[in-house]
C-alpha cells in the first residue's frame, strides 16, 4: 500500500528552494495551508512566485511571506485585503500579475488536465490582453474573440484539506473546497496538509474530492486559527 505520509510541514517543504513557483490553495482566509506557509517563513526561502487567488492579510496567510519579502511575484485575482501587498506593489518591490478569477481557476485546471493553453473571452479588449494571442471562434452560433492563456507551471502545489488518508486521498469541507482541488491536480509535486489523517479505507470513496494519485506528500497539521476575513452579523430586531 502506498504511504505518502510525512512527519510535519518542515519535512513536507524540505526541497522547496529559492526562486521556485508555488500554487497555494485557499480563498481569502478559508482553506489555506497555514502550517506550510509558517514553515516557509521559518525556512527563509526567497524569490518565490506564488499563484493564489488572494494574498492573505497583513499578518496571516501569504501576508506572512510578504512581510518577510520572500515573495518576488504574486499571480492573483483579488488582493484588496492586504495593505503590505499594496505598498510593495506601488513601490515596485513586488511584481504582480492580476488575472480574472475564472481565468485563474481555468489555467489551474488546464495544468492538471495536461492542456497547454485555454481560450477565454475574459479580458479581451483590456490590459489583460496586451501581448497575447486573440482568436475568433464561432460558438453557439455566435462569432466572438477569445484570448489565449497558458496553463500554469508550478514546481509545487500546497493545499489544505479537512480529512485525508495515508494514500493522499482528500476531502475538503464546505467553502474550503475552492482552489484547493484544482491546484492539487496541477503541481509537479503536491503537498497536502489535513486537519485529520486516517488510514486507507476510513474515507467514504464517494466523498473524496482529490484522489491520492495527485498527492505526493500528506501530513496532519496542527493549531489552525481558521480566521474569518470579514465577520458580518445580523442586528438585533
Amino acid at each position: 500500500m502506498i504511504n505518502r505520509v510525512v512527519k510535519n510541514a518542515e519535512e513536507a517543504i524540505r526541497d522547496i528552494q529559492d526562486n521556485m513557483t508555488l500554487m497555494v490553495g485557499g480563498f481569502g482566509l478559508c482553506g489555506i495551508p497555514e502550517n506550510c506557509i509558517n514553515a516557509l517563513v521559518k525556512k527563509g526561502v526567497k524569490g518565490l512566485t506564488c499563484i493564489s487567488n488572494n494574498a492573505g492579510v497583513d499578518d496571516f496567510g501569504l501576508g506572512l511571506l510578504l512581510q518577510t519579502k520572500q515573495i518576488r511575484k504574486m499571480i492573483s485575482s483579488y488582493v484588496g485585503e492586504n495593505a503590505e501587498f499594496e505598498r510593495q506593489m506601488l513601490s515596485g518591490e513586488l511584481e504582480v500579475e492580476l488575472i480574472p478569477q475564472g481565468t485563474l481557476a481555468t489555467r489551474c485546471l488546464a495544468a492538471g488536465y495536461g492542456m497547454p493553453v485555454i481560450y477565454t473571452p475574459a479580458g479581451v479588449g483590456t490590459e489583460v490582453a496586451i501581448g497575447k494571442e486573440v482568436r475568433r471562434f464561432k460558438y453557439n452560433g455566435e462569432e466572438k474573440d477569445y484570448l489565449m492563456e497558458h496553463a500554469f507551471e508550478a514546481d509545487f502545489a500546497i493545499v489544505k484539506a479537512w480529512k485525508g488518508d495515508t494514500a493522499g486521498n482528500l476531502i475538503y469541507r464546505s467553502t474550503a473546497r475552492n482552489f484547493n482541488p484544482m491546484m492539487a491536480m496541477a503541481g509537479k509535486v503536491t503537498i497536502a496538509e489535513v486537519e485529520e489523517l486516517v488510514e486507507v479505507g476510513e474515507l467514504d470513496p464517494d466523498q473524496i474530492h482529490t484522489p491520492g494519485i495527485y498527492v505526493h506528500r500528506v501530513f496532519q497539521g496542527e493549531k489552525y486559527e481558521k480566521r474569518i476575513e470579514q465577520r458580518t452579523v445580523r442586528k438585533k430586531a
